[in-house]
């Protein structure tokens, strides 16, 4: 793999349907031990259940603060600085509790592919 840079590209940011913003920095087949995705929730809004078969997904809590809810553990406040490890198959979700954008890095291994994506609300 040859060194690279890759740079913040906001215009690339996107509506998922989960009820977040996602802007995939870093998911690429060359590169299939990691993804990385920027994760934008709104203020009073929480994610739908959702798991991830067969990839372990990390949050790194960059700004504001939530609620993580995982399988059946109570629900566990989260804010900058906080990180969170999601096993694979977990059921999970993050809500918005601030008064700013809950900001996270969703950094996923192996690397994020739609085809791991469960929707458990549907």
């Amino acid at each position: 793999m040859t060194p690279l840079i890759k740079r913040l590209e906001p215009e690339r940011e996107y509506y998922f349907a989960e009820g977040c913003y996602i802007n995939e920095l870093s998911n690429a087949e060359h590169d299939p031990a990691v993804s990385i995705a920027r994760a934008r929730v709104p203020v009073g809004v929480t994610t739908r259940w959702h798991a991830l078969t067969g990839v372990v997904e990390r949050y790194l809590i960059e700004a504001g603060q939530g609620e993580v809810y995982l399988d059946t553990l109570a629900p566990q406040r989260v804010s900058a600085g906080d990180v969170v490890l999601i096993p694979a198959g977990c059921a999970q979700r993050i809500g918005n509790t601030g008064d700013d954008e809950l900001v996270f890095l969703a950094i996923c291994s192996p690397r994020f592919q739609p085809q791991c994506y469960q929707d458990l609300e549907s």
